[in-house]
């Protein structure tokens, strides 16, 4: 028997109905509700992550398993939420977009740079890294401020944080600047720079991997830049303000220092005594 078009529209029309009352009523407000409704109503907090971003993130190519300094704050805070932990894959340069596109809650390793600020909110910072130095062989300044001379070579990747780091410090340095950190960072190996500058969970791990290219150094004063999380920016401010409260708990009981040079030592083997002894997240 064949169904008048009309009649099939309002069946349609009617089944509709019956799904979009049957759903829950999280679901059914969708993009409308806040980061904080949206989690406590699904009972599920999502992160994104980055492959290949130890000791931030790892992913086990096997067991499609993460790991990190990232996904253990991320667990930690999932668990005080009574939610479960959902984990996509994303890139450094799109976790701004997934976090715009409400793809996920939180992320967990930005910077807060002034560009960034403009488009997405920011919690406090959950530890400081310090800006560390991977220097060749020979060379050990034990101040930022002596560098400052022509017989000194600086690599960085062009815009990076670092390249704003030591554009605002030195007028008389040589800088070097590359497309790619990697190629920085080959600079001091080769003998075309003398320094690297890095904060210290990567210039540890680069040191570790290849001792042949130098030694990490931190010089004085220590000048450090902040690792935060990254949120969405709404007018409800009350997943903020959890998310702020829950970072100053940590602190209070030191509760990350443990888990970045935990971190570390799983998976990049660097030991706590091979970070120098004056940097403390």
């Amino acid at each position: 028997m064949t169904t008048h078009p009309h009649r099939r529209l309002v069946l349609a029309a009617a089944a509709l109905t019956v799904a979009a009352l049957s759903a829950p009523a999280w679901a059914q407000a969708g993009a409308d509700l806040s980061t904080w409704d949206r989690i406590i109503n699904s009972k599920t907090l999502r992160i994104a992550a980055v492959a290949g971003g130890a000791p931030n993130y790892q992913k086990d190519l096997g067991t499609g398993e993460w790991s990190g300094i990232m996904i253990d704050l991320a667990k930690n805070l999932a668990t005080k939420l009574g939610a479960k932990l959902e984990i996509s894959e994303t890139t450094w340069g799109n976790a701004v977009l997934d976090l715009q596109s409400n793809k996920i809650d939180i992320f967990f390793g930005l910077n807060p740079t002034p560009q960034r600020e403009k488009v997405i909110a920011f919690s406090q910072p959950l530890f400081n890294n310090a800006y560390s130095l991977i220097a060749k062989k020979g060379f050990s300044p034990k101040t930022w401020a002596e560098m400052d001379t022509p017989a000194v070579t600086i690599a960085v990747d062009v815009g990076s944080s670092y390249d704003n780091l030591v554009t605002t410090m030195y007028t008389k340095a040589k800088i070097l600047r590359f497309e790619k950190s990697a190629d920085a960072t080959l600079a001091v190996q080769t003998g075309r720079a003398d320094v690297q500058p890095l904060v210290v969970t990567l210039s540890a791990g680069i040191v570790k991997k290849n001792p042949g290219i130098g030694q990490v150094v931190v010089p004085e004063p220590v000048k450090s830049t902040s690792t935060n999380a990254g949120l969405r920016m709404e007018p409800d401010q009350r997943w903020r303000a959890y998310v702020d409260e829950w970072i100053a708990e940590l602190r209070r009981t030191d509760a990350i220092n443990p888990i970045v040079l935990g971190n570390l030592d799983k998976l990049m083997n660097i030991k706590r005594e091979e970070i120098p002894a004056i940097v403390r997240f």
